[in-house]
């Protein structure tokens, strides 16, 4: 049975790349910046996908008009042997403690409230809603959380959700990421189990138990052989020899130094503070969160991380790139706004696979 996803908050489209690698069709693509619009379709270049319905940088919230949604979409549902998922992570800023932490009622909070509006007005077969996990752990948030759910829950959808960590599913940066996954009761049925996690590759536990080193004296330009017993394949070196990082078409993307002494005194591995951690080579990195005053130093020479860097760290292929015009501060936000990309081909990964088998047995 084919299946269609229509993908909303895209960004320059990590989730939708996971989505896409998995074996889904992605077949409608809605971001409101012009210019993630522009970075999601110049990434794409090489291996060109044209969406059914096109690319759109609309606001979500028209969609939510009939008159909109006919004209944009005037086959929807027409087709009865066709599974329909949206995919959708709407900005977080609002749910994180990082952030403004506003909650439901911020300008961007209330954007989920819209993708969930979205949901139970057009009624896709399935929906999967990614957040910060300061929408579920965090008590002021979590109200607002779980009346979204019961929304959903009256609006036909049986509902599954997960915090689950980036590192796991072999990423080399910690970073926790909500996953809320719906399905249609009246196209599933009401007795269905989903079970989060078959594609992860590592358990946090372990990871978290491993004898990772600390700091060590930053020397420009330094050798620092890599302990044993660590996950090589989880640190930052890894990842940077991986994506030939100096070599990428934006290895050269990073933001002039004007005090280098600053960048002189931070040992390699130091992350305790705030702002201006340097990354450890044999470590994997603390959440990518750039523009949102999170400063992170190479380990070994006396500068920010380019955005070829940060790139790796967010586990993209090697051939992803970043078109050149931009300016660099909106380079590193498109970077640090998107999920990991293997965090996302895992949750698409076992998704698929799920629905693949749910379409068998029905078919037994």
């Amino acid at each position: 049975m084919p299946t269609q996803i229509y993908s909303f908050f895209s960004g320059v489209g990590f989730l939708d790349l996971g989505f896409q690698n998995a074996g889904f069709d992605i077949a409608f693509v809605d971001e409101y910046d012009e210019r993630f619009l522009r970075a999601y379709q110049y990434a794409r270049r090489t291996n060109p996908h044209r969406p059914q319905y096109g690319y759109s940088h609309a606001d979500v919230r028209t969609f939510l008009s009939d008159d909109v949604w006919n004209d944009t979409f005037p086959d929807y549902r027409q087709n009865a042997d066709t599974l329909i998922g949206f995919i959708g992570g709407p900005p977080c800023p609002d749910f994180s403690t990082a952030g403004k932490n506003e909650g439901g009622t911020g300008k961007n909070g209330q954007l989920t409230s819209v993708y969930v509006d979205l949901i139970i007005m057009r009624q896709p077969d399935f929906f999967v809603l990614e957040n910060v996990k300061g929408l579920y752990h965090t008590k002021k948030h979590k109200d607002f959380y779980d009346r979204v759910k019961r929304k959903l829950y009256r609006a036909g959808y049986t509902l599954f959700d997960t915090i689950e960590n980036a590192l796991e599913y072999g990423a080399p940066q910690y970073r926790d990421r909500l996953f809320l996954i719906g399905f249609k009761r009246a196209r599933f049925g009401r007795r269905i189990h989903y079970e989060f996690g078959t594609h992860r590759i590592y358990a946090l536990e372990d990871i978290e138990n491993t004898n990772w080193p600390t700091t060590a004296p930053f020397v420009e330009n330094s050798a620092l052989e890599m302990p044993a017993d660590i996950i090589e394949e989880l640190t930052v070196q890894h990842w940077f020899t991986q994506n030939d990082v100096q070599n990428h078409p934006n290895g050269n993307d990073v933001f002039n130094v004007k005090n280098q002494d600053r960048f002189l005194t931070i040992p390699e591995g130091d992350s305790a503070g705030k702002s201006f951690k340097r990354l450890h080579r044999w470590r994997y990195s603390p959440t990518a969160a750039y523009g949102n005053n999170e400063v992170h130093l190479h380990p070994f020479l006396p500068r920010r991380i380019s955005v070829a860097e940060a790139l790796a760290i967010q586990s993209l292929p090697a051939p992803f790139e970043i078109p050149d015009v931009l300016p660099l501060s909106v380079k590193f936000k498109m970077v640090g706004n998107g999920v990991p990309y293997l965090l996302a081909l895992g949750i698409a990964m076992e998704l698929h696979e799920w629905i693949d088998a749910f379409l068998h047995r029905i078919g037994e």
